[in-house]
Order: C-alpha cells, then sequence, then structure tokens
C-alpha cells in the first residue's frame, strides 16, 4: 500500500496553513512544553531537525545515542514532561536502547523518536531497516510508527500522554524519512489530560485507622512523579506527626537529609540505620513507588502476608511489587499528599520514640569524616568532607552504578525532590549524561556527579557536549582501576580468584582539559582539600565543566 498523498491547496481558498509533518512534529512538541531534545542527528528525519531550527526548542547534540538516550531520561526524572530524544535507524536506534531500559525499570516519561527507512522501501532489508516494533515493544509503554502524515500532531499527543499516564515510563515513536516530509495541515492536536487519581472517603478512612493503630509506621517514598510542592507537604504533615520515612534506593531528596523525620535509604547494600524497618515496622506506606527486587532484597524481606502494606501508587496492576498488599490507593503523589495533609491525627509516644531512634542512627551514619587528608592515598571520605560544606541547598547528584555511589547515599545532603538523579535500574555509564541535564536544566545550580573509573569511560565522552553547550558539572571520578562492585560479588562467590574485573586506566584529567574542562589528578590525600577548591573555583569562574581524577585504594568502601 502506498502512502497517503496530500492534497493540494487551491489558489484563492481559505485553506488552512500548511506544513511538512517533520515541522508539524517540532510545533506540537512545542505546545506540549517542550524546551530541549537530545539529539543524535541522521539522514532519516533531516525534516524534524530542520523544523527544529527555526523552534524555540534547543537542539542539544550529542556524542552518542546512549548519551543522549540517558540525558532525555534524566530530564523526565527532573521535569514533570517527559524527556525528548531522537536517533536515527539501525545502529542509532540499538545504541538508545539502554536509555529506554533505565527508563522502562526506573518508570520515567521519555519520547524517543527514531527515524526510520522510507514507507517504500519497507521488508527489502533497505539500509539500516529494522522492525522498531519487534526491538522495542517489551521494553515501552507504546510504539508508534508515523505511517500517514496527516496523524504527525495527534501522534505526538498520544505519546506525551502514553508517557505519563498512569506508571510513567518510555515511549518510542517511528518517524519514516519519506512521510515526515509530505505536507499536511499544520493543525496541532491538544493536549491530552492525564488522571491523577486521588483517596477516596473509604481510602481516607482506612488509612486513618491504619495510622491510628499503628505504633511504628513507615513511609517509603520514591518514584520520579512528583514535585517539590508535594514533597515539602508531606515534609511538613510527618514532622508534625514524627513519623518517619525511608526513600527508595538511589531515590533520596524528597524528604530532605536533615528532615528530623528522614531515616535513611533502602535498597542494595542497604545502610545499617534502615537495614531492619521493612519487617520491624508494623504499617509501611509506599508512596509513588512499591516494594520491589531491590527494596526486598530480591524479594526475601516484608514477605509475610500478615505484614500490612498499603500501597500508594497510580498503576493499578502494581507491575514489580513483591510482599503483601493490604490496601492499594490509586494516585499520582501529588494528589494523594493533598488528600493526606487533611488528616490530623494525634501524636502517639511511640511514634516519636520510634523516629527519634532511627533519625539518631541515621545522623551518626551520615555524619561526616574528617576533613584533614591522610597521611597515604587520596581517600573519597576525605573528598567528601572537604566537598560537602561547601554545597548549597539546592545542589543535586548524579550517579550511574557502583560501589562508588555508596559515598553519595551516605554524605550527600539531598534536601529537595529530584537533587539525586540516578539509574535505579543498575545502568552504567549513566553519570555524566545525566549530570549535562541536570545542569543544562538548572543553570547556575551546582551539579555533582560520581562516577566510577569503569563506567565514566562508557560516556565520558560526552564531556564534549557539556563544553559545546555551557554544562558545568563537577564530576568526580573515583579511579580504583576494576569494576569494584562485580569484583564484590567475585570475592564472596569465588575468593581470591579475580578474572575479568580489572581495569588500566588514562589520566582522566587530560581527557578533561582536551574536552575544554578543568581537570585534576590527585593521587595524595593530602592534595585532596585543594583540588576540590580548585575545581569549584573553575566552576564558578570559568564557566566550564571540571573534573577531579580521584586515585583511590581498591576495596575501600563507604559502608
Amino acid at each position: 500500500m502506498a502512502p497517503p498523498v496530500p492534497a493540494p491547496d487551491l489558489p484563492g481558498s481559505d485553506a488552512p496553513t500548511r506544513k511538512s509533518a517533520g515541522h508539524v512534529i517540532v510545533d506540537s512538541l512545542v505546545a506540549h512544553g517542550v524546551t530541549r531534545t537530545y539529539v543524535v542527528p541522521g539522514e532519516s528525519f533531516l525534516d524534524v531537525l530542520d523544523g527544529l531550527h527555526d523552534s524555540p526548542i534547543e537542539t542539544v547534540v550529542c556524542r552518542h545515542e546512549g548519551g543522549a538516550a540517558y540525558m532525555a531520561e534524566a530530564d523526565g526524572k527532573m521535569n514533570q514532561l517527559p524527556g525528548i530524544a531522537m536517533v536515527t535507524r539501525g545502529p542509532g536506534a540499538a545504541n538508545a536502547h539502554v536509555g529506554l531500559h533505565t527508563a522502562w525499570q526506573d518508570s520515567t516519561p521519555m519520547v524517543l523518536f527514531v527515524g526510520l527507512i522510507p514507507f517504500a522501501h519497507r521488508d527489502r532489508e533497505a539500509f539500516q531497516e529494522f522492525d522498531i516494533k519487534s526491538w522495542f515493544d517489551t521494553g515501552a509503554k507504546r510504539v508508534m510508527v508515523l505511517d500517514h502524515a496527516e496523524r504527525a500532531s495527534e501522534i505526538v499527543a498520544e505519546a506525551m500522554f502514553a508517557a505519563m499516564n498512569g506508571r510513567p515510563g518510555p515511549v518510542v515513536v517511528g518517524l519514516p524519512e519519506d512521510i515526515i516530509q509530505q505536507e499536511i495541515d499544520a493543525e496541532i492536536h491538544p493536549k491530552i489530560p492525564v488522571a491523577t487519581g486521588g483517596m477516596t472517603v473509604t481510602d481516607w478512612k482506612a488509612l486513618k485507622a491504619a495510622l491510628q493503630a499503628a505504633e511504628k509506621p513507615l513511609f517509603v517514598v520514591g518514584g520520579n512523579d512528583w514535585t517539590q510542592e508535594g514533597a515539602t507537604a508531606l515534609t511538613n504533615w510527618l514532622e508534625e506527626h514524627n513519623i518517619p520515612a525511608a526513600a527508595e534506593w538511589r531515590c533520596e531528596g524528597t524528604i530532605p537529609f536533615d528532615s528530623p523525620s528522614y531515616v535513611g535509604p533502602i535498597g542494595y547494600g542497604r545502610p545499617k540505620p534502615t537495614y531492619n524497618l521493612l519487617e520491624e515496622t508494623d504499617l509501611l506506606i509506599f508512596v509513588g513507588t512499591v516494594p520491589g527486587d531491590v527494596i526486598t532484597d530480591g524479594f526475601l524481606v516484608r514477605q509475610d502476608w500478615t505484614k500490612k502494606n498499603f500501597l500508594v501508587t497510580i498503576d493499578p496492576s502494581l507491575r514489580g511489587r513483591s510482599g503483601p498488599v493490604s490496601y492499594q490507593i490509586v494516585a499520582k503523589p501529588d494528589v494523594f499528599v493533598r488528600d493526606l495533609v487533611m488528616m490530623h491525627l494525634a501524636v502517639r509516644e511511640e511514634w516519636t520514640a520510634w523516629t527519634e531512634r532511627m533519625r539518631d542512627q541515621q545522623e551518626k551514619f551520615a555524619a561526616l569524616p574528617p576533613a584533614t587528608p591522610s597521611e597515604g592515598p587520596a581517600r573519597m571520605d576525605t573528598l567528601m568532607a572537604n566537598l560537602v560544606p561547601t554545597l548549597p541547598e539546592d545542589a543535586t547528584v548524579t550517579l550511574g552504578a557502583g560501589e562508588h555511589t555508596n559515598w553519595a547515599h551516605r554524605y550527600f545532603p539531598t534536601q529537595r525532590y529530584a537533587s539525586m538523579i540516578s539509574a535505579r535500574n543498575g545502568s552504567m555509564g549513566y553519570s555524566v549524561p545525566s549530570a549535562i541535564a541536570a545542569s543544562l536544566a538548572n543553570p547556575g545550580r551546582r551539579v555533582v556527579t560520581i562516577a566510577g573509573d569503569g563506567e565514566f569511560l562508557m560516556n565520558g565522552q560526552e564531556l564534549a557536549t557539556a563544553a559545546q553547550y555551557g554544562a558545568t558539572p563537577l564530576v568526580i571520578v573515583m579511579d580504583n582501576q576494576e569494576y569494584g562492585t562485580i569484583r564484590s560479588h567475585q570475592e564472596r562467590q569465588y575468593p581470591q580468584r579475580i578474572s575479568g574485573t580489572q581495569l588500566k586506566n588514562p589520566d582522566f584529567a587530560l581527557m578533561a582539559r582536551a574536552f575544554g574542562g578543568f581537570g585534576v589528578r590527585v593521587e595524595r590525600d593530602a592534595d585532596v582539600p585543594g583540588a576540590v577548591e580548585a575545581a569549584l573555583r573553575a566552576i564558578d569562574e570559568d564557566g566550564t565543566f571540571a573534573l577531579i581524577h580521584l586515585i583511590v585504594e581498591q576495596r575501600v568502601k563507604a559502608y
């Protein structure tokens, strides 16, 4: 079947304005409030790139499709709109897949536009042809292909809606090269409203009764579907009632680090203050997330169905949930909090004692180590002790995957929602791209990323993107010459048989300088304070990114 051919405009008629479908796609993104897109260009979607030329959308050209997808995914975590990435067919789509997996497992709204071969070439094994639905159907909420040019704006509206509706996630839109060049009426499809749910009267009464009966209630907050206003309102309510809250793994900041109600993160390698919380609490309330694999230590903790769990999520399917469900409230976090703050409860003495005990343990755990350097090799403890006191309240940290992230979990003062941006699917290579996205989204904000030496080289080339667009993150590369997390697993299962985990690295500081930023290599602990000071000065005075290459000993851990 041949693609549809647009009817020509009649001279002298009142025909609507006509544009190419690619230009209408850009206009539709603008109408939805999109301000930035991350791209690796390809000839398959040149008409969309041409539409971006005169649009208010900033086009950030990246150096690898994986980096572009990570940046878009990080954008979706920080904002109320999906992050937008654009890549080309075949190899480009394959490289972007890692960002989609992150968005899927982290429940992040994201739309990936993929340029495709011309409609007329389909099913002939054309250059870079692939089956977009077969590739992405199991890892995206929806996969759509624009086979009819006149539906261009509708497809954008549907994609944005699907990414945000229910449990957020990634959506893929295929754009055949010839279809997007066809002229169509430039009418923009309206936004499709997203349901937010909320507590019914029955929900409200059930939760109130459960709280009044509990001696050790615990909230666990997570996900990417909050606003700062909702996070602040929940924090105030928890503090008024002396009720504690823990954070989902790599999702700290929704409840501020210094809140008397905050008792730490829960997840892999969970710090000791929160190790037994899930079993000890007699009422567990998850908001914005569910008790999944990571939180429950591989579906082992909190599996007794006599336990009382309230799950607050807009996803009625409870995808990824493990263990008992006493009650589900179908609501997005902000709407749930809007209804929760109307609930006024008499504070129980048991709540106060329970919260103070856990908060005291968290404060001891998070207390900074000495800032005075040791006489030996460089240490992450010393770096964090010298960096943290300089951080403003709105500082943001981004993380990839590895044992190096635990220094941030322990010490970084996350004070706002989305002040920790990370890949909760354990995806490596996320640190630098997410830091760039965070810096571009919040110019002037202190953005810190902590990367391991293994994961840094997976997307370290995106420092070129940082230099090109004026992103100014502080990049800390903790170099212990190994894939540390895998080495730890290896030592437990195959003691003293190191295989496939050791690395030999280049001088990352020289790389940073080659890309146009500030770079300093630190091998001695005595040089750490000066390196931190010099890196921050370069960011603030020279307006560039800065990198500290910290050479540390192997097997030294944050906890």
